[in-house]
C-alpha cells in the first residue's frame, strides 16, 4: 500500500542554529515549537520546529539543511539533553588544556556535543589558519569519538554566545537572521545614526546587524529627495536644499532673502 506523502517541517538546529527541511518519520506529527529529535547528516540532533517547510521558505535559506524528525522529544531525551551540557562543560575545560598543551594560538569558544554522540564539534577564534591536525588526534584519544574543529569570526562568536542586545531583545544573530548581513559605516551615517564606535556596535563588537534593516528605506526616500546644494522652488520662494530629514521626507531651505525654513518635500514645486 502506497503511503501518502508526509510534508517537510522547517526546523532550526545545532549550536549554529542551522535551518533545513526536515520530513517527520511515519506516525510522528510535529507542530510549531516542538522540540524534536531530527537525523542530519551530521547524526542525530535535536531541533525546533518551525513552520512548513514550503518552496519559498525553503528558497530564502541559503545552504539549507535536510533529513528527517525522528520523534517529539520525550521526557527521557530532555533528560539527557541536560546530561550533555554537563559533558559539554568538561570537554570544553580538557579540549582548553590539549590546546595550552599544543601551544596552538586559538581562542575556544564552544563546544557541542551531538545528541547521539556521532561527533563533537569545537569552534574556535583565531587571527589566521591554524594547523590543528596533530590536536584533533590528540582530541581523539581523549574524547574517543569523531572530532570536528570549525573556525568561527567574531560575529559567529555573537551568534553562539550573546544574549541580549542594548535594545533589550535577544540578539538578532541568535534568533531569527539566517544570514549576517553586510553593514557599513556609509549606512550609519546616511540614517543619522550616533557615529560612537561603543554606541552602534553589536556584542560582536561591529557594527550592529539592524542598522542593515531599514537601509532600503533610507536609500529609496534619498533618491526621491532634491539632493543636499540643489535648488528648489516652493511656494514659499526659491532657495537652495541645505540638508534631508529623509523618514521625515523634510528639507531646510535657505530662499533668497536669508531666511532658513523646513519645507515638507511634496511642497516643492520643482527643482531647478
Amino acid at each position: 500500500m502506497n503511503l501518502p506523502p508526509r510534508d517537510p517541517l522547517l526546523v532550526r538546529h545545532g549550536r549554529m542554529r542551522l535551518l533545513g527541511a526536515f520530513v517527520p518519520a511515519v506516525g510522528v506529527s510535529a507542530r510549531r515549537g516542538d522540540t524534536v529529535v531530527v537525523r542530519t547528516e551530521r547524526g542525530q540532533e535535536v531541533g525546533e520546529v518551525l513552520c512548513p517547510a514550503t518552496p519559498q521558505a525553503v528558497s530564502a535559506i541559503p545552504d539549507a539543511t535536510k533529513g528527517d524528525i525522528l520523534r517529539v522529544a520525550v521526557a527521557e531525551d530532555r533528560a539527557k539533553l541536560a546530561h550533555l551540557a554537563d559533558v559539554e562543560r568538561k570537554e570544553f575545560a580538557a579540549a582548553e588544556k590539549l590546546i595550552a598543551a599544543h601551544r596552538l594560538a586559538m581562542q575556544l569558544v564552544d563546544v557541542e556535543h551531538l545528541f547521539s554522540g556521532e561527533r563533537i564539534v569545537f569552534y574556535f577564534l583565531a587571527e589566521s589558519r591554524v594547523d590543528f591536525r596533530e590536536l584533533v588526534r590528540s582530541m581523539a584519544r581523549e574524547f574517543h569519538t569523531r572530532i570536528e574543529l570549525r573556525q568561527i569570526g567574531v560575529r559567529d562568536e555573537a551568534r553562539l554566545k550573546a544574549d541580549y542586545g542594548d535594545c533589550g531583545r535577544p540578539v538578532c544573530c541568535n534568533t531569527h537572521l539566517v544570514v549576517m548581513p553586510p553593514v557599513s559605516m556609509k549606512m550609519a551615517k546616511l540614517q543619522k545614526a550616533t557615529l560612537d564606535p561603543n554606541k552602534i556596535s553589536g556584542r560582536c563588537g561591529r557594527l550592529k546587524c539592524c542598522l542593515r534593516y531599514e537601509q532600503d528605506v533610507y536609500e529609496e526616500v534619498l533618491q526621491e529627495l532634491p539632493p543636499v546644494g540643489s535648488r528648489v522652488v516652493t511656494a514659499k520662494g526659491q532657495g537652495r536644499v541645505l540638508a534631508q530629514e529623509l523618514l521625515a521626507r523634510r528639507l531646510l531651505v535657505e530662499f533668497e532673502d536669508g531666511r532658513r525654513l523646513p519645507v515638507p518635500a511634496a511642497e516643492v514645486l520643482t527643482r531647478l
